[in-house]
């Protein structure tokens, strides 16, 4: 695996092999980017991080409680969408890990019934299909752009290619603690960012698995726009729910591997009850997936 972090020019959608067609979406999505990196600034401050919760996962490492010292930092309200990425790729010419290997997985529900049965599944977890063609720029496949939406999170992105990004547009990835620090929106130790009740008023307030998981939904399955629920306390959305988010620090003592925080539209208390402000998860940096993207942040002191 490739550990370049810069941007390959002339590889991706508008390289020599793109089509009319493919560089008319790449232009049409990218139009749709702002053209200003807009950050929340906190004042950081001392928090409890972590979590007790006899539901979550021993092996996540998200206990025990202990107070943490964030220093001042800014963060995105959302996640970085498909039209900032693709304003990055028509510029550098950016070419995704999962571009690179030929391949990435997506959740079985999302692709057509030839692709699913032409795309080996993971025998650990079957509703994952290795998808040759896969990318950001093609979530469930080749000829899915259609299901390209320039407000929805861009996914298929490794951890590698999110630091790609981030620093073209002269930022970060957030650090683990400030990614948590921010998530509970000033809250103290409550398990969503609105509070201790997943859903007050009887309603979703964030995008995770409705239904039976993993083969009967009872609703959409997929990202939704980064924006689609209502903010924290500090004025930032879908801090849990929607996709996965790579953060920096290691996963564990002599574990390099990089954290993901949040959750994501698969996430349900069935099999992943990690949409939670505390809960962990990892994979190998340069692993993409249909339900992993990422936000960006600065220091500030």
């Amino acid at each position: 695996m490739s550990s370049c972090c810069g941007p390959s020019r002339g590889s991706g959608p508008l390289g020599g092999h793109a089509s009319a067609v493919e560089r008319q979406v790449l232009r049409r999505l990218a139009s749709a980017a702002s053209t200003e990196l807009a950050l929340v600034g906190l004042a950081g401050g001392r928090f409890r991080m972590g979590s007790e919760d006899p539901l979550a996962y021993p092996d996540d490492g998200e206990g025990p409680v202990r107070w943490v010292e964030v220093a001042p930092f800014a963060i995105s309200a959302t996640a970085v969408t498909v039209a900032e990425f693709a304003a990055f790729v028509l510029e550098t010419g950016y070419r995704t890990e999962a571009e690179v290997h030929g391949n990435s997985l997506v959740f079985s529900g999302l692709l057509s019934e030839h692709t699913r049965k032409s795309s080996p599944s993971v025998a650990a977890t079957p509703w994952w299909h290795q998808v040759t063609g896969a990318s950001w720029f093609n979530p469930a496949g080749p000829d899915s752009d259609d299901l390209l939406e320039p407000n929805h999170p861009v996914t298929h992105v490794s951890h590698q290619d999110a630091v790609a990004y981030a620093d073209w547009v002269g930022a970060r990835l957030p650090e683990e603690p400030e990614w948590e620090f921010a998530a509970r929106g000033g809250l103290d130790q409550q398990p969503y960012p609105w509070g201790g009740i997943r859903e007050p008023d009887g309603k979703p307030r964030m995008n995770t698995f409705q239904g039976d998981f993993p083969h009967r939904p009872c609703g959409p399955v997929g990202p939704q726009a980064v924006d689609a629920h209502s903010p924290n306390g500090y004025g930032l959305h879908n801090m849990t729910g929607n996709v996965w988010e790579w953060t920096t620090g290691n996963f564990a003592p002599g574990d390099h591997r990089p954290v993901m925080r949040g959750g994501s539209y698969l996430c349900h208390e069935s099999y992943c009850r990690r949409y939670r402000t505390s809960a962990r998860s990892t994979a190998t940096a340069d692993t993409s997936l249909g339900h992993t993207g990422f936000r960006l942040a600065l220091s500030t002191e």
